[in-house]
């Protein structure tokens, strides 16, 4: 039995990071409340910008309407899966919020999206003349948006992109845009049978509501050998559902009896069966640290997929679970994977 893991020092880092951010928010509470009432912009950014950079500089960071209190912080890893957990992290450890101050991992809605207008290369780009046309490719959980503004003819790629993504991060929330929407395509034409964009949330709201239950879909392929591969995932399978969870272990159990295309058969079917049972019975214990993602079998093994919280206890209960296993010598593989790149092929 081999047993793989290793501590990220970049986790130690960033945890340390984190901490320092707080205490130097303490310290600059009395200054940034004043410049936000004095909507003091680049007093805001001088004191602001260096304190989250310090974090890690991939991180971006804005003061927007709070939900409940007058100002909500938000450092976000702006669609960067490297840096989601870390964002979470911050709001993780984040004081509580008060009549002044909230804060989020997250760019959230804005309920007066349609009402925002804002200067985009010098051009007014207002969300009450963006048009959207939306395509829902058959199951599938996504909704992909083709977005025309009158003046996306007057901008560059990378400026429409931005822009079309700012609109729809004020019109969902940054991480149901994560969750829901596929293909997103500036268009300098407006797509024919285009809607306003604040009909957006109501197509997303019923695409959502066909996928409130647990589902998990079968998949055949092949590996980079050739040989046939079965797998199972976890639908829809979304990095953004679980954003603290970047550590993935990686459970290998070699089997004794296959078939002729190297699938597991017979008593190797039934013990496999059997270990994911008694898996499932602890990830239960786990359900805020862990979560099982897909499994696969080919060529003699099966490989489980989990991923979890590196401050829980998964990757222990994984290495205890496998003592057991009496085909081959199992093994578990534990390292961080914020991207969640080890199952990218599942990933909805």
């Amino acid at each position: 039995m081999r047993l793989f893991g290793r501590k990220d020092a970049a986790d130690e880092e960033a945890g340390d990071g984190i901490a320092e951010f707080w205490a130097w928010w303490q310290e600059a509470r009395p200054g940034l409340d004043s410049l936000v009432a004095e909507n003091e912009v680049d007093g805001l950014e001088e004191r602001l910008a260096p304190a989250v950079a310090a974090i890690h500089p991939g991180l971006v960071w804005e003061v927007a309407p709070g939900k409940n209190a007058a100002h909500a912080l938000v450092v976000t890893a702006a669609g960067d899966p490297e840096l989601r957990s870390l964002a979470h992290r911050w709001a993780d450890a984040a004081p509580p919020a008060d009549l002044l101050w909230e804060f989020h991992p997250s760019r959230q809605a804005n309920p007066q999206a349609m009402e925002l207008t804002l200067d985009v290369g010098g051009f007014d780009f207002a969300l009450d003349k963006l048009m959207l046309g939306l395509r829902v490719p058959r199951d599938q959980p996504r909704v992909d948006v083709a977005a025309y503004h009158p003046i996306f003819g007057e901008l560059d790629e990378d400026t429409r992109m931005e822009a079309t993504l700012l609109a729809l991060d004020w019109l969902l929330g940054e991480d149901d845009v994560a969750r829901w929407v596929g293909e997103i395509t500036p268009a300098t034409f407006q797509p024919i049978d285009s809607v306003p964009a604040v009909h957006l949330p109501a197509v997303v709201a019923d695409l959502a509501s066909g996928y409130t239950e647990e589902e998990w879909v079968l998949l055949e392929g092949q590996t980079g050998s050739g040989a046939p591969l079965v797998a199972t995932a976890r639908h829809p399978l979304r990095p953004v559902d679980y954003p603290l969870f970047d550590q993935h272990i990686a459970i290998t159990l070699p089997y004794a009896h296959r078939d002729e295309n190297g699938l597991p058969v017979g008593d190797s079917l039934t013990a496999l069966r059997d270990f994911e049972e008694r898996l499932a019975a602890r990830l239960l214990k786990l359900r805020d640290d862990a979560v099982l993602a897909a499994h696969m079998s080919a060529e003699g093994h099966r490989i489980i997929h989990l991923y979890a919280d590196p401050t829980g206890d998964a990757a222990v209960h994984a290495k205890e679970l496998i003592v057991s296993w009496e085909e081959g010598e199992p093994r578990v593989d534990v390292a961080s994977d914020p991207a969640w790149a080890a199952v990218v092929a599942f990933l909805t």
